[in-house]
C-alpha cells in the first residue's frame, strides 16, 4: 500500500494503482512507475497519459528517466523500451541496446554507452546527437540540463 499526495496532474493521485509486490518506484517531472521486478510488471501514472500497458517489463533490470520520458532497460538481453514524449527520449525504436553497459540522461536526451566497445548511441533532443563524439577510451560520462561530457580521465581529455 502507498499514499500519494500533491498535484494529481503530476502523479499525486495513485488511487487506482496496485502497489502489491512493488520493488521500486521511479519518477520524472510528470509521473511515476511502480516496478514489480520479480513479476515482470509495472504500473504507471502521470498527467500526460503515459500508461505503460504496452511495455513488457519482464527481465527489466533498471528504469531511467528524464523529466518527460522513461527507459525500461533489460541489460542482460540487450533490449529496452521507451515511452513518454517521443522527441525528448520517449522513442528509442532505432536504438541498438546490445552491449550497452550504462545509460545516462539529461533533461531532453539519453545516452546508451557501450563502454567495452568505446561506442554510444544518443537519442532525444538537446544532447541527443553524439554521432561526432569519439567514445573510445572514455572513462566517465556526465550530464547537465541540456548537455553531456565524455571524459577520458587517463588522457586528460573530454568531448562536449
Amino acid at each position: 500500500q502507498a499514499s500519494c499526495w500533491g498535484d494529481s496532474h503530476y502523479g499525486g493521485d495513485c488511487s487506482g494503482v496496485d502497489f502489491s509486490n512493488v520493488t521500486e518506484i521511479f519518477s520524472n517531472d510528470y509521473g511515476f512507475v511502480a516496478l514489480k521486478k520479480h513479476l515482470g510488471q509495472a504500473s504507471c501514472w502521470s498527467s500526460l497519459g503515459w500508461l505503460c500497458s504496452d511495455v513488457d517489463f519482464s527481465n527489466v533490470t533498471e528504469i531511467y528517466s528524464n523529466p518527460r520520458a522513461f527507459v525500461a532497460w533489460k541489460k542482460d538481453l540487450g533490449q529496452a523500451s521507451c515511452w513518454g514524449i517521443s522527441d525528448v527520449g520517449g522513442d528509442c525504436s532505432g536504438v541498438d541496446f546490445s552491449g550497452v553497459t550504462e545509460i545516462y540522461s539529461n533533461y531532453e536526451a539519453f545516452v546508451a554507452w557501450k563502454k567495452d566497445r568505446g561506442q554510444a548511441i544518443c537519442w532525444g533532443n538537446r544532447g541527443g546527437d553524439c554521432s561526432r563524439v569519439d567514445f573510445s577510451g572514455v572513462t566517465e560520462i556526465y550530464s547537465s540540463c541540456f548537455a553531456f561530457v565524455a571524459l577520458k580521465k587517463d588522457l586528460g581529455q573530454a568531448s562536449c
